[in-house]
């Protein structure tokens, strides 16, 4: 069975966050992005360079893993989280990414900490079913 341009750029932008932020392979990862990549989070430096050296300076502990995943057209929305950081609570981010040519080319993001059970007025769990045992702080 073919897969729809939609499944495919889910695939992508799935094995392109795995192969950079948990695998950390840089020569891999830049078939994955465009070399005139247009970054618009306000936490990275501009372009594919810009989101390499901000991967190179986390801590190797590092962990991306994604929960929903929606495309629509040439982009994707991906909802996961980023734990392993070094005193720094785990981020729960929606990343937005256009795919051109079955490359990433741009990218927006909204970040958010991701609360302790104790922290949540809503009691709902911000990623998942359930809340994290710890939020990885050293």
């Amino acid at each position: 069975m073919t897969k729809t341009i939609q499944e495919k750029n889910k695939d992508l932008v799935l094995e392109a966050f795995d192969t950079l932020f948990n695998k950390r392979n840089y020569a891999k990862a830049e078939t994955f992005w465009s070399p005139n990549y247009i970054q618009h989070s306000a936490h990275i430096s501009p372009g594919r360079d810009g989101l390499f050296a901000l991967v190179k300076g986390l801590p190797a502990t590092l962990r991306y893993e994604h929960s929903l995943i929606m495309a629509e057209g040439d982009y994707v929305m991906v909802h996961g989280r980023y734990s392993g950081h070094a005193n720094h609570p785990n981020w729960v981010i929606v990343d937005i990414a256009r795919i051109e040519n079955g490359i990433l080319v741009e990218h927006w993001d909204v970040i958010q900490d991701e609360a302790t059970e104790e922290q949540s007025k809503s009691k709902a769990p911000m990623f998942g079913r359930s809340f994290p045992v710890a939020l990885n702080r050293i």
